[in-house]
């Protein structure tokens, strides 16, 4: 009898044993903890601290992290990569790019694949790498035609990457253009912008056009308010009138009745400089107009304002507070917990279920963080 009861005991000891195991791997010790609407949580952390990273939203999924710098200095890039799991709640290690990168360009392509581009190593680079969810591998490419850092990129209907502007070698402000073909996996000259750019922003429009605001032109003369338009019919840039206020390191996004929200940035004071400002740029007549403040000034946020799946426009970069825009009313209104501090070049992703995963950036030491969040609408 008493080995029965030994017996019995080691059986269900083992068999806990077991379920936990299988706990484990099904994710449930992963899980997040609930979240209320319009709630702001943190989740588990990433593998590394990174700031003025890459995060990208996978056709399966998960987002691909690339990047950035670790430490307290700038010039210290990083290669590895991972992936975030929103099913199990984790970040997983996704191997390494050929070559460590900051403020460089992640662009998904048709096929499932990213193009990674320039960035900054102690050098302005000029070469692009792909990644390839499928093997999970990085693979270099052929090198744009510039090395440059601060560009942007932009996925095309016709499935090219338009790159623009940026800095290269001796910190210059360029004006010029190229397109990256997947077909032939070649980069091209595609002309020049009307104004050289740095930290300006690039935005798809519905009629497949790109729209170009902002950036600083150069130390002489700063950020500029002047915006231009992309046609890829015609391949040639064309003046698009101008914002209502000259600013850098901003932030931009299309909203679903096809208009432009362009928020914040900075003047030539840089983080002395910060705005609170915001504007609306309308393609129905071309015109940019002002909307209501923010409750926060901020800048270095390019990457870290996202549009939700019910059509209002999260911002959570840049500061503190995170603040949701509503286009109806036309009102920025904080959300009610925030992080524990000013995020700066952190990122923002929409997630397929409609959550927002919030990565990363530096606080004002420039100290980055490998923490991240769950933003619920």
């Amino acid at each position: 009898m008493a080995f029965f009861k030994e017996k019995t005991s080691l059986t269900a000891f083992l068999a806990l044993g077991v379920l936990l195991v299988v706990a484990v791997f099904a994710g449930w010790s992963e899980s997040e903890p609930a979240a209320e609407a319009g709630a702001l949580i943190v989740t588990k952390p990433m593998q590394t601290a990174r700031a003025a990273h890459t995060a990208t939203l996978l056709y399966d999924g998960t987002v691909l992290i690339t990047g950035g710098f670790v430490r307290d200095r700038e010039s210290d890039p990083f290669a590895g990569a991972e992936r975030y799991d929103p099913e199990r709640g984790v970040f997983i290690k996704a191997g390494a790019m050929t070559t460590g990168r900051q403020s460089h360009s992640a662009t998904l392509l048709r096929d499932g694949r990213v193009l990674i581009a320039g960035g900054y190593d102690g050098s302005y680079l000029a070469s692009a790498e792909l990644y390839d969810p499928a093997t999970g591998t990085f693979t270099a490419t052929e090198n744009m035609t510039a090395g440059r850092i601060g560009h942007r990129a932009t996925l095309l209907a016709d499935g090219k990457v338009l790159i623009t502007g940026g800095a290269t070698t001796g910190m210059k402000h360029v004006a010029t253009a190229e397109l990256y073909d997947p077909a032939t996996d070649q980069f091209t000259p595609a002309g020049a912008m009307t104004t050289p750019r740095i930290s300006h922003t690039q935005t798809l429009l519905v009629d497949g056009s790109v729209l170009i605001t902002g950036g600083s032109s150069g130390r002489r003369r700063g950020p500029t308010a002047e915006a231009e338009i992309f046609d890829p019919l015609t391949g040639a840039f064309r003046p698009a009138g101008a914002m209502t206020t000259a600013r850098y390191k901003h932030a931009a996004v299309l909203m679903e009745d096809e208009r432009v929200l362009v928020v914040a940035g900075s003047n030539e004071g840089d983080f002395h400089g910060r705005y609170d400002t915001a504007e609306i740029f309308d393609p129905a007549t071309g015109t940019f107009s002002e909307t209501s403040h923010l409750n926060s000034a901020r800048f270095k946020l390019r990457t870290a304002v996202t549009l939700l799946t019910d059509g209002k426009v999260l911002v959570a970069g840049g500061s503190e507070m995170l603040e949701v825009y509503d286009p109806e009313t036309e009102r920025f209104t904080p959300v009610a917990n925030q992080f524990d501090a000013a995020r700066f070049f952190s990122t923002a992703t929409l997630l397929q279920d409609g959550r927002v995963l919030i990565t990363g950036g530096y606080d004002e030491r420039i100290q980055s963080t490998a923490k991240a969040w769950i933003y619920k609408p």
